[in-house]
């Protein structure tokens, strides 16, 4: 995967409105399927009566309204509009990845493997990049700090590392 510079507005112009987009299309439905669901298949009130159990119905009226939105995501995805907030969540899978190995990672690069290196040089870069367009300022200076330790470590093993070389392949010798 390649870092590619992002519109910071218009990521986050996308970003919010698909948020709220879907957070309105699941509350509608939910209602909708859970009411479609008691009128067909519930128990019908009776005046004065306790309550009348329909829960697991309106349970399965949300069930069905992630599901939708579930499918409206997945469809949506690849659409040209929706390009730098789906580019930013495959970005942000990766970290996590990344992450998850990241103490054999850097044990490797203070060892001077070169995958290693370009994996720890491509994580950072890629913080520092979701970390500007989600307005996470309070952690830059970290991940700057990080940077700078990085390109020494690398400049001290005589190496010349491009963030491009990466590849999410390079994660499995770790």
């Amino acid at each position: 995967m390649k870092l590619v510079n992002i519109d910071k507005n218009r990521y986050r112009s996308i970003n919010n409105q698909m948020q709220i987009g879907l957070v309105a299309l699941l509350i509608i439905l939910s209602l909708v399927f859970g009411q479609l669901m008691i009128y067909f298949l519930g128990v019908k009130p009776i005046a004065g009566a306790e309550s009348t159990g329909n829960f697991h119905l309106n349970f399965g009226g949300v069930i069905l309204a992630v599901m939708v939105c579930s499918l409206l995501v997945r469809n949506l995805r690849h659409k040209p509009t929706f390009y730098e907030v789906y580019y930013v969540w495959q970005l942000k899978q990766l970290q996590n990845k990344i992450y998850r190995k990241l103490k054999a990672i850097q044990q490797a690069a203070k060892n001077n493997n070169r995958d290693a290196l370009v994996i720890l040089s491509f994580y950072y870069q890629s913080l520092a990049l979701v970390y500007n367009l989600d307005n996470n300022t309070l952690t830059m200076s970290n991940v700057n700090n990080e940077l700078d330790k990085l390109q020494q470590c690398i400049d001290a093993a005589g190496f010349t590392i491009d963030v491009d070389e990466f590849t999410p392949e390079m994660l499995q010798a770790f």
